[in-house]
Order: structure tokens, then C-alpha cells, then sequence
């Protein structure tokens, strides 16, 4: 079992920062990709900004040149910081694992399982 715990949430105005934090622990392996995702009310689940334990990361069309994903692999914690920040940013964001079949793949491992955090909101005002 893994536990995601996220912070860094909150309230801001339109063009402003924020940076969110996931810590994991329990049973991690070596290579994995940790991701955030966002959920706007009445919309479907999307990825924000993904990084593999090797250190590879993609984007979403939408945050490119906004947003920026890290990670500690000593402190198995993953980071995003959002600058330039737009009221359609505004969501429950949630943090993602996933085990890989080697560190900088995004491939999932043969039986791996996704594993998520509790989410936290994010708001952006015009």
C-alpha cells in the first residue's frame, strides 16, 4: 500500500503562484511516475504535469510554460509549482503514483496500480 498526502492548496487571484506538495510512503518502488491531476466541478479527471522516478516529466497542453512538476526521490515527494495562474486552473487537485517498468519510462509495470491522494483545492479568482 501506498499513502499520498498533499498540501500547498488554496486561494489566490489571477496571475499569481502557488506550489503543491505530495509526500509519499509505504511501499514504493524504485521506479514509478508521480503525477498531478485536476478535477473542475462537472468535468472529467485530467493530467496536469506527470515526472518519472528517472526524472522525464510531460505537461498538459494547457500549464505548459506555467507550471513546473520536481521530485525529491530521497524524500519520495513530488512538487508543483504554478505560476502565471488563470481562474481555469481552479480544481481539486490530486497527486498520482504509479509503478514503471524502468526509471525515466512512463510504461506501467506488469500489475501496477494507481494510487491517489485526497486531493486539495485550488482556486484562482479573476
Amino acid at each position: 500500500q501506498v499513502q499520498l498526502v498533499e498540501s500547498g492548496g488554496g486561494l489566490v487571484q489571477a496571475g499569481g503562484s502557488l506550489r503543491l506538495s505530495c509526500a509519499a510512503s509505504g511501499s514504493i518502488f524504485r521506479s514509478n511516475v508521480m503525477g498531478w491531476y485536476r478535477q473542475a466541478p462537472g468535468k472529467q479527471r485530467e493530467l496536469v504535469a506527470a515526472i518519472s522516478s528517472g526524472g522525464r516529466s510531460n505537461y498538459a497542453d494547457t500549464v505548459k510554460g506555467r507550471f513546473t512538476i520536481a521530485r525529491d526521490n530521497a524524500k519520495n515527494t513530488v512538487y508543483l509549482q504554478m505560476n502565471s495562474l488563470k481562474p481555469e486552473d481552479t480544481a481539486v487537485y490530486f497527486c498520482n503514483v504509479y509503478s514503471t517498468i524502468l526509471p525515466s519510462s512512463f510504461i506501467r509495470s506488469s500489475g501496477s496500480l494507481d494510487y491517489w491522494g485526497q486531493g486539495t483545492q485550488v482556486t484562482v479568482s479573476s
